[in-house]
């Protein structure tokens, strides 16, 4: 029997820690806590792990070299952002789809993948094109990218 694989999803990041934030906002994930800190009920994880770093004597210019976001329901897989010192130079070549109107259809789908693309611009995102459904191969997309250029797909 194959054994199936967890899978984490790794951003290359000029600014770890403002690019969870977004993408915590788009998704509705959270930011788990640190190794051994046991949160309760309204604990700021963020809070927690800038405590965790003072603790372990991480320079503060190294405190923002990585974050993570985790789906509270564990069903969606784990993203991580990295600090890398280079920016983003070239178009993405696996992207993410953000599922923003399962099961709806034409001008409904529209609206609601219109709907979202204003909530993710106010956070954050850029708009880049709109593509109307072209049946039966499209039921049409939002093309985006996030604060730091990574493109994704309203969907």
């Amino acid at each position: 029997m194959t054994k199936t694989r967890e899978i984490q999803v790794t951003f290359d990041a000029n600014d770890p820690a403002a690019l969870s934030l977004f993408w915590r906002d788009v998704l509705g994930y959270v930011h788990p806590g640190p190794p051994g800190v046991e949160l309760a009920e309204g604990d700021d994880p963020l809070a927690a792990w800038d405590e965790f770093l003072e603790r372990s004597g991480v320079p503060k210019e190294k405190r923002n070299s990585a974050s993570a976001l985790e789906d509270p329901t564990k069903q969606g897989p784990r993203f991580f952002f990295q600090q890398v010192p280079e920016g983003k130079v070239a178009k993405n070549r696996l992207h993410l789809d953000i599922r923003a109107a399962p099961g709806l259809e034409g001008d409904e789908r529209m609206a609601a993948l219109e709907a979202e693309c204003d909530r993710l611009v106010a956070l954050g995102a850029k708009r880049l094109e709109r593509h109307e459904p072209a049946p039966p191969l499209s039921l049409g997309f939002i093309v985006m990218t996030d604060p730091e250029g990574n493109e994704f797909c309203l969907d």
